[in-house]
């Protein structure tokens, strides 16, 4: 057992009993040769779930999301996408890198994007412009605070982008969250989008992976990619068998997520200092400013870390505070006591 209470990620939680004895008892093959049964099984209930043709597992959601970018655009292209967008934001530049297209990040209220401002930022054909190809969104919103994104709203940008021609990849990382937060189907949320990722390594509790969704012929592309980009694996169906145990046992339960995010986001509110936005309180995420302590977010951070508790301070102003299945109400009163303390101490 850890001896710190840990908010900083959903991906520090640990595989359940369930995962770990589907792992040891996993029927497995070669998955580059897509003989693995474990690994197909889960591909086809993720395009299930998801309400698309194929899936294709991935050793991480990076790794997913740049797979599909190339698979969407040629060198040269335009991706446009929202300006603190996690692929933008944290992913190494990879859509430049790897992809050789230009970004273009857009403005948007609380990670939502205004349908008038996509169909404003896609440029005619013109020999000096780039080509916009690709449109990217992201359900929940990282650097919002796990900000949902409604099936009408995604609609609605994903009917200007596809109108000029472009297709719409979905970042849905923690897309569960914003189906269980918003009480809908994820295919739902997915419905209106070409691609769609998700990660089993977040809230879900795997210990690796994701899965990229889209039309068979896109997956079989994308399945090219994945090889370029190193994530072609063997016996990976010890992997998948985890992920399997997550799409039936851990859904449900992230509500328990979403409501502890609300108690610990009232309790920081009335912290001196400490200001949160409740409204963007939407699944398992709260962003604290802290630029009214008197501290940046990198000292109380650190101060935090050595009291026992941990979390990640986004930007000099900003703690993100994230829950998830390994901590709990109590875990949460403790954080905020020492929190208090620190605070006040000076």
């Amino acid at each position: 057992m850890a001896d710190f209470i840990d908010f900083r990620s959903d991906t520090v939680t640990q595989p359940t009993p369930a995962m770990r004895r589907a792992m040891a008892e996993a029927e497995v093959g070669d998955d580059v040769y897509g003989e693995d049964p474990t690994v197909r099984r889960l591909e086809e209930a993720a395009a299930e779930r998801l309400g698309k043709e194929a899936g294709l597992f991935f050793p991480s959601g990076t790794m997913a999301n740049q797979a599909a970018v190339l698979t969407h655009t040629r060198r040269g292209d335009e991706v446009l996408l929202e300006e603190e967008s996690h692929i933008y934001y944290y992913e190494v530049g990879g859509v430049a890198l790897l992809a050789g297209c230009q970004v273009r990040p857009l403005p948007s209220r609380r990670g939502v994007l205004d349908p008038a401002v996509v169909e404003a930022a896609i440029r005619p054909a013109n020999i000096h412009f780039p080509p916009p190809r690709l449109l990217c969104l992201e359900n929940t919103h990282n650097r919002w605070g796990g900000t949902v994104m409604t099936a009408e709203q995604t609609a609605a940008v994903a009917e200007v982008a596809h109108r000029h021609g472009l297709k719409v990849h979905l970042d849905g990382a923690r897309i569960f969250n914003a189906a269980v937060a918003l009480g809908v189907p994820a295919a739902q949320l997915a419905a209106p989008a070409d691609s769609v990722m998700f990660s089993l390594s977040k809230g879900l509790g795997c210990p690796v992976g994701s899965l990229l969704v889209g039309d068979r012929d896109f997956i079989a592309e994308a399945r090219r990619y994945r090889k370029a980009l190193g994530g072609g694996m063997r016996q990976a169906g010890i992997l998948a068998a985890a992920g399997l145990v997550a799409l039936e046992e851990m859904i449900d339960r992230l509500a328990e997520d979403h409501a502890l995010a609300r108690r610990l986001a009232e309790g920081l509110a009335n912290l001196p200092g400490v200001q949160v936005d409740l409204e963007t309180v939407q699944t398992n995420m709260v962003m604290a400013d802290v630029s009214a302590t008197g501290r940046t977010a990198y000292q109380l951070a650190e101060a935090l870390a050595a009291a026992g508790v941990k979390v990640n301070a986004v930007d000099v102003r900003r703690l993100r505070w994230v829950t998830h299945k390994d901590v709990g109400p109590a875990d949460a009163d403790r954080a905020l006591a020492i929190f208090h303390r620190i605070l006040t101490d000076g």
